[in-house]
This record gives structure tokens, C-alpha cells and sequence, in this order.
């Protein structure tokens, strides 16, 4: 077995276990929750032990990143889950693109609390909603959005928010941001490499090279025509996927003394330009009813 094979990815800090105990006890001061997935991976990040732990809650569901996500995988996505219960918006929290109907949204899976409310004369009163999400799925962008300002830490590297924070967003809604947490372990490789793919575990825990070579090995299967018309790349299906970047690595000049190519450099490259949307839209995993 090589070792592309063989290595997976494993990351649970310890901060994350003090956010689950977070998570668990501002839950009864909440009303719902928000849960914020990649649109191009939507089960893969989604973290089924936070899953669990706010089952008790009517849920919210935003498809975030909408624009880098092939827009009918996703529209097939928002089906899903609208099947499994659940309201569901793709949005993109960078540019604002969808949140217009993020408010009504709340207001409507809230609508027996608010009714409840008023025959209790509190006409008014703030609905409370928890946003969770694992890191780098955008939880900061959506806050900074809904809030209007820059309100939320946020970075491209994973683990920025480190405690709960309290937003008040306008329409009698307030966001209580939460850090991001990943689980455990992952029971499929396959979530790991995805993960790793969009950023959401730490790139210095898994061997660069091999994330390049199983991002190519994910291209190929589901948007072959992406990789070859981005680098210049044909006549590749007989190639092994390391071959492949390689080959990219050399089109692109990326060579080191004697000729040999640098594909520690092209690997970061291919990943840094998978990750700007720069391969096109791109979905990595499709629903099934």
C-alpha cells in the first residue's frame, strides 16, 4: 500500500471537547439552531456528534460557499434536507448572496415560540438562535454579515472563535456564535480528505503531496474536464494521479535544480486554487434519496 494510501487524517485538539461542553450548555438558552455546511460538502461537514447534541432544537440548515458548488448539486441538496425536515438555504456569507432570507426564514421555523410568546404578553421578545458549524465552514463571514459590521474574528485557517459570543442582528434576533469543532475521529477516510480539502483540518496535519494527489484523484472521477482545461492537461486517463501532478507541476514551470519538478509547490498551488474557486464549481458529494 503507498503511502497516499495509507495516511489518514486524525485531529481532535482539546479545545474541542471544552466546546462541546460549551455547546451542550447554552443550548437551553437557545430557541434553534443554525447549522452552517460546505455546499460542496454538506455531509462530510457536518459533525454528527453536534448533530446529536442539538437534536432538541427545530434546525436551520445553510448551504454555505454556494458559488464555488455546482449549482444543481446543491439545489438537489436543499431537497434533501427539506425532505429529512429541515428548512435549508444556500447561501454564500462572503458576499450576502441568499441571507436576504436568512430573518423570515428564523421567524417562520419559530413560529409556534413567537405565538406562544405574545399569549404570554411578551410580544417581542428576542428570539435566540445558536450557529454552529465545523471550522472554516464560514460561521464568522455569516455573523459579520447578518450583524453588519465586522463583528466576529474571522480568518481562512481553522479555530479562530474560541469562546461563545452573543450577536443581535435586528427583526428580535440575537446569534450566539460557537466555536468550530470537528469530532473525534473519522470513521471514513474519505470525510478526512474532504475536509482537508476545503481547509477545515489544519494543512500541516496531513502530507501536502497527498492531499494534492487525492484532490486529483476526486477531480478526475467527478470533474475531469475542470482539470484538463484549467491546466492545459489531456489524454490523463491512463496516468496515475501522481503522475498527474507532476505534469502540472511542470506546466506551470514549477522545476527545482536538475529539471526535477517541485511538487511539494505545485500540490500547494493546486489546493490554494481549488480552494479560490478558481477549478470552477465543484461539488464533491451528491445526495441520495
Amino acid at each position: 500500500m503507498s503511502d497516499f494510501q495509507k495516511q489518514t487524517v486524525q485531529w481532535f485538539p482539546g479545545h474541542m471537547a471544552k466546546t462541546r461542553r460549551l455547546i451542550k450548555e447554552s443550548l437551553s438558552r437557545v430557541d434553534c439552531v443554525t447549522e452552517i455546511l460546505d455546499a460542496r460538502i454538506p455531509l462530510a461537514s457536518r459533525n454528527p456528534e453536534i448533530e446529536e447534541i442539538t437534536s432538541s432544537k427545530p434546525r436551520i440548515i445553510l448551504l454555505n460557499k454556494c458559488d464555488m458548488a455546482d449549482e444543481k448539486v446543491t439545489a438537489d441538496w436543499i431537497k434533501y434536507f427539506k425532505a429529512q425536515g429541515f428548512e435549508a438555504l444556500a447561501v454564500d456569507c462572503r458576499t450576502g448572496k441568499g441571507l436576504n432570507g436568512y430573518q423570515a426564514l428564523v421567524r417562520k421555523v419559530l413560529a409556534d415560540k413567537i405565538e406562544a410568546n405574545n399569549a404570554r404578553g411578551m410580544v417581542g421578545k428576542s428570539l435566540r438562535v445558536m450557529v454552529v458549524g465545523i471550522p472554516n465552514t464560514g460561521k464568522s463571514s455569516f455573523i459579520n454579515k447578518m450583524a453588519g459590521r465586522v463583528r466576529a474574528k474571522v480568518a481562512d485557517k481553522p479555530g479562530v472563535t474560541t469562546s461563545n459570543q452573543w450577536f443581535f442582528i435586528g427583526n428580535g434576533i440575537e446569534l450566539l456564535d460557537t466555536p468550530g469543532v470537528l469530532w473525534p475521529k473519522f470513521d471514513d477516510p474519505l470525510v478526512g480528505d474532504k475536509l482537508a480539502f476545503i481547509g477545515s483540518v489544519k494543512d500541516t496535519v496531513l502530507d501536502i503531496e497527498t492531499m494534492a494527489v487525492r484532490l486529483i484523484d476526486a477531480l478526475r472521477e467527478g470533474y475531469p474536464d475542470r482539470l484538463a482545461e484549467r491546466y492545459k492537461i489531456s489524454d490523463f486517463e491512463d496516468m496515475q494521479s501522481w503522475e498527474i501532478l507532476e505534469l502540472i507541476g511542470r506546466k506551470r514551470g514549477m522545476l527545482i535544480s536538475g529539471g526535477e519538478i517541485n511538487t511539494e509547490r505545485a500540490s500547494v498551488m493546486l489546493l490554494d486554487e481549488y480552494r479560490g474557486g478558481k477549478l470552477g464549481r465543484i461539488s464533491m458529494e451528491f445526495p441520495e434519496f
